[in-house]
């Protein structure tokens, strides 16, 4: 399944128009295609989901089911709070309803207005939730060809430039000085399509090489339509807020030209001919009954527009009412007659939801226009392994957990942070949550953070536990403490809540918000122990960057492995990779690529990655490959060029704890990047530490991350 985004450059260029002819482009070709719209362009308010109207053509029109956009008013108030990320998994949870259905799911980003200057700002941050590839819609003028590559430049440099893989190519639409005839003579998809001359050609490459190459493709020339680009009388009247006099044939009859008609009636030209919307003052009987006169004689007129808002006698109305048979609209406006055709001039060229008819034609007459050999060829091979975005990434999180239904203890169980988290881990079935703490103090931490507890919330005060656990710690540390020792060290609810994973009583625990990483790791080293298939115990870290998730290990726990130890700990983290949906691609991190460097560390990882290669042929893995080489397409081509994993790595696995933690921190800090984390791997139970400064956000998806190993019981 592929996803493209098209981003528009620009409003009233036609975004929809382009959205639906490339369905319709798919569709001739053979791919089953999905529409989606993740926010609405509709200034709706109040419901958290509304049916954008761009959404009801794509029902119309191929009889799709698209999913409710996200409100506008929804989208900038999570804007204001600067929580855009938070909202992008409710479009990842869309996009997924999707995603099994469709081959292609084309998506429709947000038009700038002067009510949404943020536009570029979620379109982003769309192509990163849903790893999509981006078309840019744009229109322009053929003879001025620097002004429409320097805009699509500007756009395009948003998703890496014109020559980052993301960015397709481009459609333009409504293109000005372009002969066509095929406006009434519709044509199949890919019939009609516009090449540009070598001269037109060279002059958009002098602005951009890149333009219409393999790395961003004109996809189509869609000329403007006079028969196509006109709207119905009847939206003319909603656009000037007009009260009607007699509707007519409004919702059939089309506006091809608007006549501002002033003169006397033997000094006007042209004006009684058909499509032609009349704008008069009310107070012009003569005009009026002209009108009137050529409606009788079979004059097929859009409609009339009387300003200023006189109503004409009723002489002049009786005199009139054989033409309203007719069907012609009337409409009566409060402006006077100049600023009523100023808004003419500037009504909206997009097509309203309920005008079905206008959809049909503008969606086959756009498809005609577009590059069908390259729709089938780019859409027709599939996908490469795609990337996994931050945001489906917590979705994914939150859904696997839910699913999972998983008992976590947090022992810190009194801590304002812990206490949020289990709240609303709680309330949405994330994790049963245990709390060990006294049950005056949560409430009392409850009641100054504004929290309701939830029901199934448990709160157990450690004191009342301890003497359960005395005798099953001694057995399970059998000859190295006694019953007082085990006692005493049972006071430390890490250790209780650890001694109640060992027995079963809960699947998972999470702990580190006031502990540190070996208060949480060594309860579990000497209680839950290493799993049987593994001989130690390792970490990782998911770090959320912009546009992926990627796997960091081992930052927290192995000061310097072997080159066993190295390996195992990279099998690990590809095993646990895969379980979150990542698809693992591991490089074996070193200061050296290939056989470029000599040393001792160098030797290591050469021989860890021979290993991991021998106890999983299967895995993609390689190394040593310096970061820049595993992580940067442009160093791969010339540092590993045959390797399966350089520049597209995704699972990082470092040398030494030194290298591992250093790296991570500097890119958490310096790049802004959220880590989930550290994931233990290697024990019999889930056991997850936290940083001392996590966040309520953080904490909350540990404890799924937790939950979802106890599911898996395989790391």
């Amino acid at each position: 399944m592929q996803t493209i985004l098209f981003v528009p450059t620009s409003s009233g260029i036609g975004l929809t128009s382009a959205c639906l002819g490339f369905i319709r482009a798919l569709d001739y070709v053979g791919l089953k295609a999905g529409f989606l719209k993740p926010f609405s362009q509709n200034s709706a308010e109040g419901s958290v989901e509304s049916e954008d109207s761009s959404s009801v053509l794509a029902k119309h029109a191929f009889g799709l089911n698209p999913p409710m956009s996200i409100t506008r008013s929804r989208l900038e108030r999570v804007i204001g709070n600067g929580q855009l990320q938070d909202l992008m998994e409710m479009v990842v949870a869309k996009h997924q309803s999707l995603s099994e259905h469709y081959e292609v799911i084309v998506c429709e980003g947000l038009v700038a207005d002067s009510e949404s200057s943020y536009a570029e700002l979620v379109n982003l941050a769309i192509a990163n939730a849903l790893d999509a590839k981006v078309i840019l819609v744009s229109s322009g003028d053929l003879a001025h060809p620097d002004s429409l590559v320097d805009k699509l430049d500007l756009f395009a440099r948003d998703f890496g430039g014109m020559a980052n893989e993301r960015t397709l190519g481009t459609i333009l639409m409504r293109v000005k000085n372009l002969n066509d005839s095929y406006a009434t003579n519709p044509v199949a998809p890919g019939k009609a399509r516009v090449q540009l001359d070598d001269v037109q050609l060279q002059a958009f490459k002098q602005q951009s090489p890149d333009f219409d190459s393999d790395h961003f493709r004109l996809i189509g020339v869609v000329p403007f339509s006079n028969t196509l680009s006109v709207p119905r009388t009847w939206d003319v009247a909603q656009e000037l807020d007009a009260k009607w006099l007699s509707e007519g044939d409004a919702k059939t009859r089309r506006v091809l030209s608007t006549k501002l008609v002033a003169r006397t009636v033997a000094n006007i030209e042209d004006a009684f001919t058909r499509g032609n919307l009349l704008v008069t003052a009310g107070d012009r009987d003569d005009l009026i009954l002209a009108t009137a006169l050529s409606t009788m004689n079979g004059v097929p007129l859009a409609g009339l527009i009387l300003t200023g808002g006189i109503m004409p006698n009723d002489k002049i109305v009786n005199l009139c009412r054989p033409a309203l048979k007719t069907g012609i609209p009337v409409m009566l406006v409060n402006t006077d007659s100049f600023d009523t055709v100023t808004k003419l001039n500037n009504i909206s060229h997009e097509i309203p939801a309920d005008d079905t008819s206008r959809a049909s034609e503008v969606t086959n007459f756009v498809a005609a226009h577009l590059d069908l050999t390259w729709i089938k060829e780019t859409f027709s091979s599939g996908n490469k392994t795609p990337r996994l975005s931050p945001s489906a990434f917590r979705h994914n999180l939150v859904k696997k957990a839910q699913i999972a239904k998983k008992r976590i203890v947090l022992p810190e169980g009194s801590e304002p942070r812990t206490v949020e988290a289990a709240v609303i881990c709680q309330s949405r079935g994330i994790a049963d949550c245990i709390l060990l703490a006294k049950p005056s103090d949560v409430a009392q931490v409850a009641e100054n953070l504004g929290l309701t507890l939830p029901e199934g919330l448990q709160i157990l005060d450690p004191a009342n536990l301890i003497a359960n656990y005395v005798k099953p710690m001694v057995a399970r540390r059998k000859g190295k403490l006694d019953e007082l020792q085990a006692h005493e060290q049972l006071k430390d609810s890490v250790v209780l809540g650890t001694m109640m994973l060992q027995l079963d009583e809960v699947d998972g625990l999470v702990s580190g918000a006031v502990h540190t990483t070996a208060n949480t790791v060594r309860p579990a080293f000497q209680l839950i122990k290493t799993a049987p298939q593994y001989s130690l115990v390792s970490s990782i870290f998911f770090m959320l960057l912009p546009e992926q998730v990627v796997v960091y290990g081992d930052c927290a726990i192995n000061p310097d492995p072997t080159a066993e130890q190295l390996a195992e700990i990279a099998l690990q983290s590809a095993q646990s990779a895969k379980a979150f949906g990542i698809e693992p691609k591991v490089a074996m991190i070193s200061y050296s690529t290939g056989s470029s460097g000599e040393g001792a560390d160098v030797d290591k990882v050469r021989q860890a990655t021979e290993i991991a290669k021998a106890k999983a042929p299967d895995l993609l893995i390689d190394g040593p490959l310096q970061y820049d080489a595993a992580s940067v397409a442009s160093v791969a081509k010339s540092k590993a060029p045959n390797s399966p994993v350089a520049g597209q790595a995704n699972v990082f696995i470092f040398p030494d704890l030194n290298t591992g933690n250093t790296t991570y921190k500097a890119v958490q800090r310096f790049a802004n990047v959220v880590s989930v984390g550290p994931m233990l791997q290697g024990l019999n139970k889930p056991v997850n530490d936290l940083s001392r400064g996590a966040l309520v956000e953080d904490i909350v998806y540990t404890i799924a991350l937790t939950a979802v190993q106890a599911g898996s019981g395989d790391f």
